[in-house]
């Protein structure tokens, strides 16, 4: 349950968050895994000698686990964080070892309705933690939603190199290790997280939160360094079991970093402490009264009631019940535009593999690490921008999903033509604006609906993940593969050549353009609510003294 807003928060209790965001950010850093099926999928594929659809929808179950994300958004209301952690990282741990078991060739394969209930865990694990790490941090800074939401979110698209590289590095990109560290990783990393992450008070004062801006500046400088890292191993390539050692061992180093903020956090306040024992900090002034309220107000406050005591339905903005969302034309834009943009770019993320044979390449990871980076900057570069505009011109969030859109249907349309280097180039705008899409709609539902039942909220948006991986990358892509694929001996397909995927890279294309004008129409709805959002950030500069 969420703890109530009080008026501050205590030393203690404020560096208690920040250690509580470090590991938020470790567990992002490896809950990425439900991105990364194209480096094992080929695996798979042989040794359960499947079609291409069959194996699409394999991925599909795999995203479906997401739709079940709605059990973590009921439990994330009544539960303590540490319990979702714990269920994630056990599902995980069940639902990715079995997984390795096959691939690994230890026992024999699945059947395959058994595999895809183990594809539909692993999948599940990742909504438990993310709904834990989302719904906790946004609660905990909810004064600085977009910047939370792009680190956080930042992390996750990160975490898809993070194993891709480590595994590289150490197994010699082996699929079998690879799904080893996929199961035992996430469940060590989400043991140590829950004896941190929990609801704390939120910052209440105007120091307090131009301190938290601050301090995720350097969060996001920690991230780009990580990511920057990354990118350069890829394009580096192994040089030597010494090399990828280090590599790794420099890896772990950076990741760790962040634990540096909330020790320095922890010594300036015992030193503030200590200089200014009886001494008022004058930085330190109480809100103003007005400035006492969220743009997102109260349940209580959000229900209108008329001369007979009827409630009436709240406006965007206000607290909303899951029932008074779903009625909302808003939310079913939002939940369309949504679909557009994440469910082509799963269909590019787990037919992967299958794009870079098709095209020539043997080996897909530079592409899925492409992807995970890419998709790391869209996210960080949309929430910490899209907050800096709102601040500063009062530009609804929405519009960036737009200008998101636009792009990755650009990028569809560059894959299609399968230009030299087409891959690259379209590797890095879909992740980009993956990235983009999915840290920008995380602070826009909690804008638009409120912050109580927001857990909820979120996992029936992530319903889109399973729903479009079904439309785009079980159903178009693999049909439209195998309709151009040859049989193999053993009884599966091939199939080489651009125009494997050429039809459905346009197809994708045009549902991203539909995507954009959906955005365009939100946008245009939530003109007001952003000029009042941006007017109580501005307010709170001006108390703060900037």
């Amino acid at each position: 349950m969420g703890l109530p807003p009080k008026s501050g928060s205590s030393k203690t209790t404020t560096t208690l968050k920040w250690v509580g965001f470090v590991t938020a950010v470790w567990v992002q850093s490896i809950s990425g895994n439900n991105y990364t099926f194209s480096n094992y999928s080929d695996a798979l594929k042989t040794l359960m000698n499947l079609t291409q659809l069959q194996l699409n929808n394999l991925s599909v179950a795999k995203d479906v686990g997401k739709a079940f994300g709605l059990v973590a958004g009921l439990a994330s209301d009544a539960f303590p964080t540490w319990l979702l952690l714990l269920i994630g990282s056990l599902e995980g741990l069940v639902g990715y070892g079995a997984q390795w078991l096959v691939v690994s060739k230890t026992v024999s394969p699945f059947p395959y309705w058994l595999m895809s209930i183990f594809m539909c865990m692993g999948g599940n694990s990742t909504t438990w933690m993310n709904t834990a790490i989302l719904v906790t941090c946004i609660r905990n800074f909810r004064k600085n939603r977009g910047p939370v939401s792009g680190i956080l979110k930042g992390y996750v698209g990160l975490s898809t190199a993070i194993f891709t590289d480590l595994c590289n590095a150490l197994f010699s990109n082996r699929p079998a290790e690879f799904l080893m560290m996929l199961s035992l990783i996430p469940f060590a990393v989400c043991l140590t997280a829950m004896f941190f992450l929990r609801e704390v008070p939120p910052s209440s004062t105007p120091s307090e939160i131009s301190d938290e801006s601050k301090y995720f500046s350097w969060f996001n400088i920690v991230a780009v360094v990580v990511a920057v890292y990354l990118l350069g191993y890829d394009f580096v390539g192994s040089k030597g079991d010494a090399f990828n050692l280090a590599f790794s061992v420099i890896l772990l180093a950076l990741l760790a970093t962040p634990v540096l903020i909330p020790a320095y956090i922890a010594i300036k306040s015992w030193i503030d402490s200590k200089e200014k024992a009886d001494v008022e900090d004058p930085k330190n002034e109480p809100l103003l009264a007005e400035e006492k309220q969220d743009v997102t107000v109260t349940e209580t406050e959000s229900v209108l009631v008329n001369g007979v005591g009827k409630k009436l339905q709240p406006v965007l903005g206000e607290e909303h019940t899951i029932v008074e969302a779903l009625k909302t034309i808003d939310f079913w834009v939002l939940f369309v535009s949504f679909l557009c943009g994440v469910g082509t770019g799963l269909t590019v993320m787990n037919n992967m593999g299958q794009m870079g044979a098709a095209l020539g390449f043997s080996d897909v990871s530079m592409f899925v690490s492409l992807l995970s980076i890419m998709g790391f900057f869209g996210r960080i570069v949309s929430g910490t921008v899209s907050e800096y505009f709102i601040k500063k011109a009062a530009i609804p969030r929405p519009y960036f999903n737009a200008a998101s859109q636009i792009l990755i249907a650009f990028g569809y349309i560059i894959m299609a033509m399968a230009i030299p280097g087409s891959l690259y180039i379209g590797s890095i705008i879909v992740g980009f604006c993956y990235g983009v899409r999915l840290a920008i709609t995380v602070p826009t539902a909690s804008e638009l609906f409120g912050l109580k039942y927001y857990g909820l909220i979120y996992n029936i948006l992530i319903l889109n993940l399973p729903l479009g991986s079904f439309l785009f990358s079980g159903l178009l892509a693999g049909l439209l593969y195998d309709a151009q694929a040859t049989v193999t001996p053993s009884g599966g397909n091939e199939c080489y050549g651009a125009h494997c995927y050429r039809l459905c890279f346009l197809v994708m294309a045009g549902a991203c353009v539909v995507g954009c004008g959906l955005d365009v129409v939100m946008g245009m709805r939530t003109k007001e609510l952003y000029k009042k959002i941006a007017a109580s950030k501005r307010s709170k500069s001006v108390v703060n003294g900037r």
